[in-house]
Order: structure tokens, then sequence, then C-alpha cells
């Protein structure tokens, strides 16, 4: 059975593909510029869009959201449809490592919990030439919240994805890359549990029905389990943070 078709269909209707909030969200605008009609956002790897309509909601800029899965970009669609701000969000169906906007044409880049699919670093370099001059980025990413941590955590992610990093080392990658730190804050518990792991494991159930309870999607169901589980366990050690930093000057 195609794990991918799996995550799709399991994700497809969630309001989230991982951990996340409205506040949050606000949160992290509320470090920008009033963004204006004149104002464009690039939403990397928007999933079913939850932020997206936030950032719609909360500024009057132009938004390209982009994803590289379409399920996922017709659910957003459905959303935006017969809304006063549809005309100002457009979505395309793109990979982030293969976008080909010309230069400089962002105010803003933003990527909540997305840019671990081509890495932290990688995302930083590739996407830095799309943002204008002393335009921001805004990204979450997974990160460790202190200097040393168990070694059955420390391994879970480090197999999981082995950029996960201090937050000292990310804020130094991102100066590296050629960015200005403004400030990061950390998601809490409610992000995770209630936004995220809780509604995930409600419809674990009605999923693996659906599939007629078949090993690979038992298999696949008790992963993400594992991985609630692990939150809980260790959730003092690691959380997703949200970095807001500006482009330095060229």
């Amino acid at each position: 059975m195609d794990l991918l078709k799996l995550i799709i269909d399991y994700h497809k209707d969630a309001e989230r593909q991982g951990p996340g909030s409205v506040e949050a969200t606000k949160k992290a605008l509320r470090y920008l510029p009033k963004l204006n009609q004149e104002s464009s956002i690039l939403d990397i790897g928007c999933g079913t869009g939850a932020q997206t309509i936030v950032l719609a909601e909360n500024t009057n800029a132009n938004i390209i959201a982009i994803d590289m899965l379409q399920p996922f970009l017709d659910q957003l669609k459905s959303k935006i449809k017969d809304k006063e701000y549809a005309n100002r969000i457009d979505i395309q169906c793109l990979s982030m490592d293969k976008m080909n906007f010309p230069e400089k044409s962002f105010d803003v880049i933003w990527s909540e919990g997305a840019i671990y699919n081509i890495g932290f670093e990688k995302g930083l370099s590739l996407w830095k030439k799309y943002i204008k001059n002393d335009g921001y980025i805004v990204i979450s990413e997974i990160s460790w919240l202190t200097a040393t941590r168990p070694k059955e955590i420390e391994n879970y992610w480090l197999n999981a994805y082995s950029e996960i990093d201090t937050i000292e080392n990310k804020l130094a990658t991102l100066e590296r890359c050629g960015y200005l730190p403004i400030t990061h804050f950390v998601l809490g518990d409610y992000e995770w549990i209630e936004n995220y792991y809780k509604p995930m494991i409600d419809r674990s159930e009605a999923f693996l029905k659906k599939y007629n309870y078949a090993k690979e999607v038992r298999d696949f169901i008790d992963a993400g389990i594992d991985e609630a589980d692990m939150y809980q366990q260790y959730k003092q050690y690691y959380s997703y943070v949200f970095y807001i930093t500006k482009k330095s000057k060229e």
C-alpha cells in the first residue's frame, strides 16, 4: 500500500497537517509591518491552508499558496470559495524546491511546519532570492528546547529529521543563510495536542475501518500514536518554534 497515498487520505480532511494554531499565526504576524494591497506573501507547503486563511483574514496582502499535494489544495479551494478574500489567494500545485517565481517577488515568505521536507538550511538558501530587499521570512521548525535530552527522544527525532537542532543553532543557521533574526517563540501543548494529535487519534478508528484494518494501515496509525506518546513523555525537550526574520541587505 502506497504510504504517500495513506498520508494524503488520512490528513486531507484535517484542519491541520501539523502542530499550530490561529493564535500562533496571528502572533507571528504581529512582528511584521502592516501588509497592504500592494504586499505579497508566498505560503510554502500550505497544506489544506489553515494558516493561509489566517493570513488572508488578518492582512490585505495578495497570497500565493503552494503545496505539492493537490488533494490538500482542493480542500483549501473549498475553504475559500465565495469568501471576500478569495480573489487574493492564488493556489498552485508546486514543489517547494522547484519554484520559478521572479526574483524578489515577495514581501514575506511564510512556511509553517513544512521546510523540513527539503531541509532547513537548503530551504532558507533556495528561497532567499524570492524575497524582496528588506523582506521577511517566517518559519515554524522543529527544534530542541534544551542543550541535552534523553537518548530515546534524541534518537527518535534524529531518525525522523536529521536537521533537528537547538534554537541557538537554528538562529545561527538563519544568520549564515543571510537573514537577521527578529524574534522567535515556542508552540505550546495546545498547538500539539488539541490541534493536531487529538483530532488525528480521534479519526484513526474510522480510518482503520475504511481500509479493513489492513496491517500496513495499522502500522501507519500506530506510528502516529507513538509520536503523540513521545510528545507527551518528552515535550519539555522539543517543540515547533516560530522564527521571524528579515532578509539581510545585499
